[in-house]
């Protein structure tokens, strides 16, 4: 070892100080190309899964019982956010990851929707109403799902989120074992309807977010309906609203990575309330928002997220995006009524 160390030194002072410097800028030129291939590879956005195959394929089961699906794509999502290529990067402090900005907001659009299904898992889904006991490996999993999505040390985000994933895969393990009636799934209307609430919810703000891209001059009704002492003071005055121009693709892909997760978890939804949408006539709507949401994952064939006026010469794909969450939302409010019919 100490022959190669004076091997190596001997070399270096051999050549001079301007073949140094050379020497120096071509490795530095060589790790920033290699880091940039490396990145541009991390930012290849996951590909759609078969929901089905998935359900099939971690209960070993031809036939998943009811909830399955459900649970199966939960865990598949999260699996994905934790092992696709270059991992999770929300929390990367070294580069290339802390230099990617795309897929981290894709990232936290997935995130979103993981949180509020495992919250409707807890509260609705596995419970048969609202006096009855929560399911402990769902109560455990929740929680840790909320945790900073940043968070890269002590402890880091990753363990969190796979130690949720064994408190989720206890709770698979039970629903598909007959001889173990304590874990439960309720496929009924009301649940199916509270979760679409808070999707709907959700899209409305993205799609908010997405026309803010040009700014908007808006009617301030955050007190409409409230009293008229309060109301008077607030309501009703215009509110100059516009998204940060560095904030921009961020927006775009939390909504891309919002609509890719939603995609399957409603495929999925088909699958375990396949009784119910059939009873209400609501298999269609379902479907429908399906395609919706399916045209936003178009292939981007631009380098970078155009920000063009509404009728200029440049295309604005922020207001692309917000025409396709739009149209899902206004389909998901119509499957609610439909829900809620008798």
């Amino acid at each position: 070892m100490e022959r190669l160390e004076r091997f190596w030194l001997t070399l270096w002072d051999s050549i001079n100080s301007a073949k140094r410097l050379k020497l120096v800028l071509a490795a530095v030129v060589l790790w920033l190309l290699l880091a940039a291939i490396l990145g541009m590879y991390w930012s290849v956005e996951p590909e759609r899964f078969d929901v089905a195959v998935q359900a099939r394929q971690q209960t070993q089961t031809e036939v998943p019982v009811t909830g399955a699906y459900t649970t199966a794509t939960l865990i598949h999502m999260i699996d994905t956010l934790l092992d696709k290529p270059g991992g999770y990067l929300s929390n990367d402090v070294a580069p290339p990851g802390l230099w990617l900005d795309n897929v981290p907001a894709w990232e936290f659009g997935v995130l979103v929707q993981v949180r509020d299904m495992s919250r409707a898992l807890r509260k609705s889904f596995s419970r048969s109403q609202s006096q009855s006991t929560e399911d402990p490996a769902l109560a455990k999993a929740e929680p840790m799902l909320h945790f900073d999505h940043r968070n890269w040390i002590l402890p880091s985000t990753e363990s969190e989120y796979r130690k949720a994933l064994k408190h989720l895969r206890n709770y698979q393990l039970r629903l598909s074992d007959v001889d173990q009636p304590d874990a439960q799934f309720y496929a009924r209307a009301d649940n199916l309807r509270d979760w679409l609430g808070d999707v709907s919810t959700r899209l409305g703000s993205l799609s908010q977010r997405l026309s803010a891209s040009v700014g908007q001059r808006r009617i301030n009704t955050d007190l409409a309906g409230d009293s008229a002492g309060r109301q008077a003071t607030a309501a009703g005055d215009e509110l100059e609203i516009k998204t940060p121009w560095m904030q921009i693709d961020n927006v775009f892909y939390e909504a891309r990575g919002t609509a890719w997760a939603l995609i399957h978890v409603l495929e999925a939804i088909e699958h375990d309330f396949g009784d119910s949408l059939d009873k209400k006539n609501a298999r269609a709507s379902v479907r429908q928002i399906i395609r919706e949401l399916e045209a936003t994952q178009s292939t981007i064939w631009s380098p970078m997220i155009l920000n063009g006026t509404e009728f200029g010469f440049l295309s604005n794909h922020s207001l692309v995006m917000a025409s396709y969450i739009s149209r899902a939302n206004a389909a998901i409010i119509d499957l609610r009524d439909l829900l809620s019919q008798g």
